[in-house]
């Protein structure tokens, strides 16, 4: 039986290149989440006040919130800032939700361990002033952010943990030791002890963790394997896991769910809470 190697690591962690129109999606997301603001009730940049100048949007419902969903970017930890994705809060927004989206710092600015900190530093500040259950979701390096808000080495305030109901990390990067073989390194600077320090893969998911492991079933065979492999770990360490693969998804479509309450990706997220 033949092997299986990945010889290329670079291209293995590609998604541009390998997404028809990207360029076209890349400015869609713009223009998009720009007139979701212009229509949405929100309370933009709202600052915490700590030495780190964490700060996030808040997106609300017409009606008393049922609770906080959160939404953490990706980018490799590197590229874009909150204000390209205000338009994925609306099917929360429209379900009820109050829709946080944090913003952080980039690689090489900062590192992957300072942008946990600033992530976890806002979703804490949020939790002060909105009460009720609270869900996380991020894509990509947003997935990997969100899933390490759930570890027992969370940085979350012991009270917000326990009102986590559901953790989706989407297309998430789980594993961060595969990218000491790519030029995505050059502004992350992790080496093998800080990759695995920060990998939620070799973490213990805090207790009652209910996470769904999200990907497109088009994308890169890298984020499939990151996809089952966290939910796999967690589910031997005694989480509540469900792996979901989206028929005809790639990268940059996946997320679009996250725009209509009714959408299978957002009926899987709300389901039961």
């Amino acid at each position: 039986m033949a092997g299986f190697e990945t010889r290329d690591w670079d291209n293995a962690y590609e998604n541009r290149g390998h997404i028809v129109g990207s360029t076209e999606i890349a400015e869609a997301w713009v223009k998009n989440a720009k007139a979701f603001r212009n229509l949405a009730k929100s309370d933009l940049n709202i600052t915490t006040n700590d030495s780190g100048a964490s700060r996030y949007d808040i997106f609300w419902p017409n009606d008393k919130p049922k609770g906080i969903f959160v939404f953490v970017h990706g980018g490799y930890w590197q590229v874009t800032d909150k204000s390209t994705w205000s338009h994925l809060a609306k099917g929360a927004v429209d379900a009820g939700w109050a829709a946080v989206i944090p913003a952080y710092d980039l690689c090489p600015k900062v590192s992957i361990d300072n942008i946990i900190t600033m992530v976890a530093t806002s979703i804490n500040h949020v939790a002060k002033t909105i009460p009720g259950p609270i869900i996380l979701t991020g894509h990509s390096a947003g997935g990997h952010l969100v899933a390490t808000m759930c570890t027992t080495n969370t940085r979350l305030d012991h009270t917000v943990c326990e009102r986590i109901k559901h953790v989706v990390p989407i297309s998430g990067l789980c594993d961060l030791r595969p990218l000491l073989k790519t030029k995505i390194n050059d502004a992350l600077r992790l080496d093998w002890q800080t990759a695995s320090a920060l990998s939620p893969v070799l973490q213990q998911p805090i207790p009652n963790t209910r996470l769904t492991a999200w990907v497109g079933a088009n994308e890169r065979s890298e984020f499939l394997r990151q996809n089952r492999l966290l939910a796999d770990m967690w589910h031997g360490l005694g989480a509540n896991t469900q792996i979901i693969e989206e028929p005809d998804k790639h990268h940059f479509s996946v997320i679009n769910g996250l725009e209509d309450q009714n959408s299978i990706l957002m009926k899987t997220i709300l389901n039961d809470i």
